[in-house]
């Protein structure tokens, strides 16, 4: 990654808590158009801060979507216009492994709009899905409302984490939340890449 975990995460409560809402909404719409900046890492900073009475929950998680809406329009226009050569013609400006993204290309063609909202409910695959989408000229309508109530229930359930697991006041319990939830998010990402390779 262009920017380690470590050093994002020390950085984001300072950067939110002083650009408010529309750095979630800029913070998001990256992470949404593939570039590095995971959501597991933005969202439970927001709901650290909604914990501490620094952010309202319903109004963070609106400038979430914003953000997210903004993103994966971008990456839907730039599969659509510029098509499956171009994209792999640049595999590393999108951080995308091809076995990774031929894969992904081969479950959308057979799934499509489910393919659409689980998805955006997986990590690192989330930020690939307008990309096939783009390919297929997916209707708008369907691709914007499927991705977005993907990206509610995740978005949501990041947050959540935040204003809970962050907020206690026990190292140890806080330490041992943040290590079950980053396994249960690799495993998940894990599982889907194997059904992926599976169902190619």
């Amino acid at each position: 990654m262009l920017i380690s975990l470590g050093s994002l995460s020390k950085a984001l409560p300072a950067i939110i808590e002083s650009y408010g809402y529309a750095s979630v909404v800029l913070l998001m719409a990256l992470e949404s158009a593939s570039l590095p900046l995971p959501s597991e890492v933005i969202l439970p900073t927001v709901g650290f801060l909604v914990s501490k009475g620094l952010m309202d929950f319903y109004i963070a998680l609106i400038a979430a979507l914003i953000g997210n809406f903004i993103g994966i329009m971008v990456d839907y226009y730039i599969g659509y216009y510029l098509g499956k050569d171009f994209i792999y013609k640049n595999l590393r400006l999108f951080h995308v492994k091809k076995e990774t993204l031929d894969n992904f290309d081969s479950w959308f063609d057979k799934n499509g709009e489910i393919a659409v909202f689980f998805s955006r409910m997986i990590p690192v695959i989330r930020g690939l899905i307008s990309f096939p989408a783009g390919f297929a000229n997916m209707n708008k309508k369907k691709f914007i409302t499927y991705s977005m109530v993907g990206s509610l229930i995740y978005d949501a359930l990041l947050i959540l984490f935040g204003m809970y697991a962050l907020s206690v006041g026990n190292i140890v319990e806080l330490m041992a939340a943040i290590s079950i939830f980053a396994v249960i998010l690799i495993a998940v990402y894990k599982a889907f890449m194997h059904y992926l390779a599976k169902s190619k």
